[in-house]
């Protein structure tokens, strides 16, 4: 059965990006605070992710010292940020009550319960969802960096959810980047690269979407380019952390 992803591998500099990615993030869970100590580099990573992909989303990123988040945005990317180690199976095999789940959790302050991880009825939407859930069930062998440019530029583009749906799409790229294996243990931080080139994400992320070669290269690398930048935000963290 021919993969429906392998292709993506021989646009220009692709594959070189891929494996820039794969090596780049490799190297952060070699580093010798993360060989015992992973957990607290993980826990401060998930935060910082928390944080940029609400901002994206035009949240605050601030969290008070005490007290509960005020912002609905944080909050809510908060809550999907908690809720991925739970998620990340369902993720595997029913990928579409994990979107379901995330949408919840992100939403839960910004739309009436009814609409809550309900996708758009809109035309092509379940259809899309469909195809994407089976490729994360199964349905490709392309290398995980991969799997997550095209898991998170397709819910970008399709924007299955009216409201959060960003960092819905952003959350679903860090669980494909968790059991992929690509960061098994979430240790990256692409979506501070995504928010310090936000222009560039949301001007990428259109050329993905318009379907051409030329933008799926240009979405497929600076995805990986955002892994390259997160293991370096990880490798600080965890300096940090021995210093």
């Amino acid at each position: 059965m021919t993969d429906p992803l392998a292709p993506l591998l021989d646009l220009p500099g692709v594959a070189d990006a891929v494996n820039g990615a794969k090596d780049a993030v490799f190297q952060v869970h070699r580093h010798r605070q993360n060989l015992r100590g992973w957990a607290t580099t993980a826990a401060e990573a998930s935060v910082r992710a928390a944080r940029a992909s609400a901002a994206l989303e035009g949240g605050s990123t601030e969290i008070p010292e005490h007290g509960e988040v005020s912002d609905p945005v944080l909050a809510g990317s908060l809550r999907v940020a908690e809720s991925l180690g739970v998620l990340s199976s369902t993720w595997q095999r029913a990928p579409l009550q994990a979107l379901a789940r995330l949408h919840v959790l992100a939403a839960a302050d910004l739309v009436a319960d009814g609409d809550l991880g309900r996708p758009r009825t809109a035309p092509g939407v379940s259809q899309r969802l469909d195809l994407l859930a089976g490729l994360v069930t199964g349905g490709t062998r392309v290398p995980g960096p991969l799997l997550v440019a095209v898991v998170h530029g397709e819910l970008l583009g399709l924007a299955p959810f009216d409201v959060a749906g960003g960092v819905v799409a952003r959350a679903a790229a860090r669980l494909t980047s968790i059991v992929s294996g690509t960061d098994p243990k979430g240790l990256g931080v692409p979506e501070v690269a995504c928010l310090r080139r936000a222009a560039e994400y949301e001007a990428a992320s259109a050329a993905f979407a318009s379907g051409e070669p030329e933008g799926l290269t240009r979405w497929i690398v600076f995805v990986c380019e955002a892994l390259v930048a997160g293991a370096r935000e990880a490798t600080s963290i965890a300096d940090a952390a021995v210093s």
